[in-house]
């Protein structure tokens, strides 16, 4: 090399490459906010007993519709309830209600898309027929249906918007499994006589849970809403157990003299909805390495 030099070559060339530089992954924010505001939204409901500065279903006649202070710091209602309390304990039923309709939803959903995609044939086409015929309802109004059917309440709010959430969980399950049953590892179980239950739920499942978990982040923020609408309209949880859908509902009345007991309980919804979208968004580039940024 040095020869080279001294005789006037260049030797730029023949130097060896820098090595290259990892390049800087920037943090998921995405993911960073939507967990702060679920973990934020969950404590706050697990721990309402202890928060809440009030009860949420006391009556005080000479506290009506105070602006937001020192004794009550979001104001009260028309019947002089604390809106902090009612929002905390709101926030309860809110996360129960979402939870358990995605469960039903995700828990019926799935295993008729896992089996529909894997078995294929007359089956497929024969469980895919109702689960159209589901999706040819709008989905508020097929909640509305079934809980008219089932009479107003809290519980038959979960049972309704579970059924509405059934279809996208279905279809989902199915597309996936599809795809899945063609690959080399389902093809080896089967070789070694695998019986189907054990391949949907040993091989093909797990190798399908990332997207199934993604959809149910997004499905959870629709069933918060779905929730605050039935109340809002008198078929979900009812009074005088506090729901953010009811307040809004109780708001309606005193809007221009009570402005607070609308807004508070508008902001948890949007800050629910706003989180759990996020979560879904941040997990899906998470766990799908096409989507990563900054790779």
């Amino acid at each position: 090399m040095a020869l080279l030099e001294r005789e006037g070559w260049p030797t730029s060339s023949l130097a060896p490459p820098a090595p290259a530089r990892a390049p800087r992954r920037r943090a998921n924010l995405p993911l960073l906010v939507g967990a702060a505001l679920v973990a934020c939204i969950a404590v706050s409901a697990a721990l309402a007993p202890w928060l809440a500065p009030r009860d949420p279903t006391a009556i005080d006649p000479a506290a009506r519709l105070l602006p937001p202070g020192p004794g009550h710091p979001l104001g009260t209602d028309r019947l002089g309830r604390d809106v902090l309390s009612r929002i905390l304990y709101g926030g309860r039923v809110a996360v129960v209600v979402g939870a358990v309709a995605v469960a039903i939803g995700a828990g019926a959903g799935v295993t008729l898309g896992l089996v529909s995609g894997y078995r294929a044939g007359w089956l497929d086409a024969l469980l895919m027929r109702a689960i159209d015929g589901l999706m040819a309802f709008p989905a508020l109004l097929l909640a509305i249906l079934v809980v008219a059917s089932l009479g107003p309440g809290h519980v038959q709010a979960m049972t309704a918007i579970g059924i509405v959430l059934i279809p996208v969980f279905a279809r989902l399950a199915r597309a996936q499994a599809l795809a899945a049953r063609a690959q080399e590892f389902v093809l080896a179980a089967r070789a070694v006589g695998a019986r189907d239950l054990r391949i949907i739920a040993v091989h093909i499942l797990p190798n399908i849970a990332g997207p199934l978990l993604i959809q149910a982040t997004v499905a959870f923020s629709g069933a918060v809403l779905a929730e605050a609408s039935l109340s809002y309209l008198g078929l979900g949880t009812q009074p005088p157990t506090p729901s953010w859908g009811g307040m809004l509902q109780e708001a309606r009345d005193v809007l221009f003299v009570g402005a607070w007991m609308a807004v508070w309980p508008g902001l948890a919804i949007a800050a629910a909805v706003l989180g759990w979208n996020l979560l879904g968004d941040g997990l899906r580039d998470l766990l799908d390495p096409r989507l990563r940024r900054g790779v």
